[in-house]
């Protein structure tokens, strides 16, 4: 099984950009729609391994749940990072492709050519 995943949000024009590219080289993903299914701390980890990132690194910084969650608290560990990012999954940067046992975050989308 050799499925593309893709952790998508549909009102994120790099996620649409994303996945268009996937779609325009044959790839139909199977799309995760992370805001409406969040992924638990489980599949956070292991993608956050497949990604090669701490959690930290996987946080979207500019939105004003990360400063109101005190994500900006540099002595949170990656647990504590992880679930506040379960919770409010609109702090996961966006977006993910997964193929296999490798990830890419798709900025800029071409990115994730390299896992494909």
């Amino acid at each position: 099984m050799n499925e593309v995943i893709i952790y998508h949000n549909p009102r994120c024009s790099k996620s649409r950009q994303t996945l268009a590219l996937l779609e325009e080289n044959g790839i139909q993903p199977d799309i995760r729609k992370y805001l409406d299914d969040a992924p638990s701390a489980d599949e956070l980890k292991l993608v956050l391994k497949q990604l090669g990132i701490s959690a930290r690194e996987l946080l979207r910084t500019k939105e004003p749940e990360f400063k109101e969650q005190g994500l900006d608290d540099t002595a949170l560990s990656d647990e504590q990072i992880i679930k506040v990012m379960t919770e409010v999954p609109k702090l996961i940067e966006r977006p993910i492709v997964i193929k296999g046992d490798k990830a890419r975050i798709g900025r800029p989308p071409e990115s994730v050519l390299d896992i494909l």
